[in-house]
């Protein structure tokens, strides 16, 4: 393959999967609407398109026409800046993300990845611990206390529970022996859920820690705390509007997204059957590439449904409760099953 041919198919990829993030991020508010809708006996958006599929377009167009309103007080530079800081990191951590089985593609390519790294683990880690620039900067400029309490909230909220979330997948990265996505996968085998790490593996502390971490890092209920619509009127998006408050939308249905591939990839063996060897593989090339993408899309849809249900059933905790648990529970817990787990490797 010549280096033309080379960044054509990357630039194709990277068009592919932007277009394919933004539509899941949009039809994940809307299973999030209909599912919270049937949670509270109410049926959800239902009348724009058959089962109110075109719902997100509306809502998108509508975000678009709306007049852009800027405070007189705000910094402009770094106010216009933030929600480009946080869509843009939301959304390129999926570039490193496999999401099918490798070997399909021309030439050296994997079709279903943009780039193959090495440690693609600590990219993601990094990307997404830069996303809280964009809402600590958010809540600055907007020159709101309302704003600014949402900032220092969800600073020291992502600090906290970053902390918990990186070391949550230090046991898997132990058993593996790599910080390569694929790598991971690889090592979870081909034969079932029996040797994913969740099960077979004995890593279903650290998936409790990694998926506790997870919510907190995406500001999501029960841990909505940045936000808060009944104590801070909104939290550090208060003075945004218009598309500007869309893209901070879009960055935490997105950073969902991310969060339920990297737990798909690392606790629930990536885009392996959940029957292992059990089902015969089809003797079809198509059904080959297909068949792999179908079970990662079902596993990052499954914990979607998580999240939502989390939502439409768990009361918010408080501030002081938040921080309590990630510090005396979480730290120390994940602390423990890198030390468990370190000495079964070392026993076997």
């Amino acid at each position: 393959m010549t280096i033309l041919e080379f960044l054509l198919w990357s630039l194709l990829k990277v068009a592919v999967v932007t277009v394919v993030m933004l539509l899941g991020v949009a039809y994940t508010v809307l299973l999030e609407r209909k599912l919270v809708g049937r949670i509270q006996n109410r049926w959800g958006p239902s009348r724009v398109g058959p089962f109110g599929l075109l719902q997100p377009l509306v809502d998108g167009a509508k975000s678009f026409l709306k007049e852009d309103m800027i405070p007189t007080a705000v910094y402009r530079p770094l106010y216009l800046l933030a929600p480009i800081i946080a869509l843009g990191c939301a959304l390129i951590s999926i570039g490193v993300i496999p999401f099918g089985a490798p070997g399909i593609g021309p030439g050296q390519m994997d079709l279903f990845e943009v780039a193959n790294v090495n440690i693609g683990v600590l990219v993601i880690l990094g990307i997404t611990s830069v996303g809280v620039y964009g809402i600590a900067l958010a809540g600055w400029s907007s020159n709101n206390k309302y704003s600014l309490l949402g900032a220092l909230r969800s600073s020291a909220q992502m600090i906290s529970y970053a902390l918990a979330l990186g070391l949550s997948l230090v046991g898997v990265v132990l058993r593996a022996g790599s910080l390569n996505l694929r790598v991971i996968v690889e090592q979870q085998g081909t034969k079932g859920m029996l040797t994913w790490n969740l099960f077979g593996g004995f890593q279903f502390v650290a998936f409790f820690i990694y998926l506790t971490a997870a919510f907190a890092e995406s500001n999501r209920s029960p841990f909505d705390l940045p936000e808060a619509e009944s104590e801070l009127t909104g939290g550090y998006h208060t003075e945004y509007s218009s598309m500007k408050f869309a893209m901070f939308f879009m960055a935490e249905y997105a950073n969902m997204i991310t969060v339920g591939c990297v737990a798909t990839l690392m606790f629930l063996g990536g885009w392996t059957s959940p029957f292992g060897n059990l089902i015969p593989t089809p003797n079809n090339l198509l059904l080959n590439a297909l068949l792999p993408v179908f079970w990662f899309v079902l596993k990052v849809f499954s914990f979607l449904f998580l999240y939502v249900w989390v939502r439409g059933t768990l009361p918010r905790f408080r501030y002081d409760q938040l921080m309590s648990f990630g510090w005396r529970w979480l730290m120390p817990l994940a602390m423990l099953n890198i030390v468990a787990t370190s000495l079964w490797l070392a026993y076997r």
